[in-house]
């Protein structure tokens, strides 16, 4: 049995005894202060690597009153658009030398949104990234404040940065109608989601706009399932196009109208939303709006790490209106991605 004791961890102290320069310095160095001439840097970093120095984010914390680290707290992140976010902002963050935390809050319990924020707080992120698809997950962050520098995402036109849902809707309204189609359905999404709300106002409104009667609106809930489902309805409304809120409701919906005997598009087109990766080989391949969940990313890493590198302060109920209104006039455009789904209405 060795009687060896366990070696002592490198330190700071270690660091600068081999570089031969001040624990300072060392300080310096590790926390990328500028006032560093490069051949000092350069030994320090040398010194680091030879005696496997590595610095922890509470170390860090010590210093700088930052741990490079941002937060997430999501809701409803198994649907596709707060996954692919998820993911997106993980690989932005990554690039910018900073790491995620993620808590997961059942958006319709206060006291779950709640003990979320407190719980990634008390991982001393330097920020906060939250997916608030409902109303109620808003009203919380405004009661509560997060105390620290907030972005807010998936919530349409409350969101901090946003993909323009209304105008994503229009586009796929506007392809169905381009086609020669005036009796337009539409496949909503679950009706406390403010996206999905969104997609239904811009559905109406472009119909509207247009000119054509508004078409029947049916209730999903983001499913396949539910989109199978709806079938039969959308078979007997005498649709001959339907707007999708989302790609898993229209290939939902293509699976119900062709177990029905309804052939597509020859007798009901169809346009979905997101583009996910089966859209392109459904058939007939998908008709879709795509959603750059890269871009939207790349904004709310980019404004957690600049809030929290000025020392900005949390957010409140007044800075959650001031940034929709100063956002809404810049939401990231979506693309109609045009496959075999959507032609003319039959005679």
């Amino acid at each position: 049995m060795s009687d060896s004791k366990p070696q002592r961890a490198v330190g700071v102290r270690d660091v600068a005894a081999l570089a031969g320069v001040s624990r300072q310095t060392v300080s310096r160095v590790l926390n990328d202060h500028p006032d560093v001439a490069p051949d000092t840097h350069a030994r320090v970093v040398a010194a680091m690597e030879e005696l496997g120095y590595r610095m922890n984010n509470a170390a860090r914390a010590l210093g700088t009153h930052r741990t490079r680290t941002i937060g997430v707290l999501a809701s409803d992140a198994l649907q596709y658009g707060p996954s692919r976010s998820m993911a997106a902002i993980e690989a932005s963050a990554r690039e910018a030398g900073y790491w995620l935390t993620a808590a997961f809050a059942d958006s319709g319990d206060g006291a779950s949104v709640t003990a979320a924020i407190e719980h990634l707080r008390g991982q001393a992120v330097d920020g906060l990234i939250v997916f608030a698809p409902h109303a109620r997950t808003l009203d919380v962050l405004d009661a509560l404040g997060t105390g620290i520098p907030t972005v807010i995402l998936h919530a349409a036109e409350r969101a901090d940065f946003s993909v323009d849902q209304r105008a994503g809707a229009r586009l796929a309204v506007a392809t169905l109608a381009d086609a020669g189609h005036e009796r337009i359905a539409h496949l909503a999404g679950p009706r406390d989601w403010l996206e999905a709300e969104a997609r239904t106002a811009g559905f109406a409104e472009e119909l509207a706009a247009r000119g054509l009667p508004q078409g029947p609106v049916f209730a999903g809930d983001w499913s396949p399932r539910s989109g199978h489902e709806a079938a039969a309805d959308v078979i007997a409304s005498g649709a001959t196009a339907v707007f999708a809120a989302n790609d898993q409701m229209a290939l939902g919906l293509l699976g119900g109208l062709r177990a029905a005997g309804i052939s597509v598009p020859q007798r009901i087109s169809i346009v979905g939303f997101d583009d996910v990766p089966e859209a392109a080989y459904a058939w007939p391949p998908l008709t879709t709006v795509r959603q750059d969940f890269e871009e939207l990313a790349r904004r709310a890493v980019a404004r957690v790490i600049a809030r929290s590198g000025s020392g900005a302060g949390g957010r409140t109920g007044a800075d959650a209106a001031a940034d929709a209104d100063r956002h809404a006039a810049d939401p990231i455009a979506p693309v109609l991605v045009i496959r075999d789904s959507v032609v003319a209405p039959s005679a």
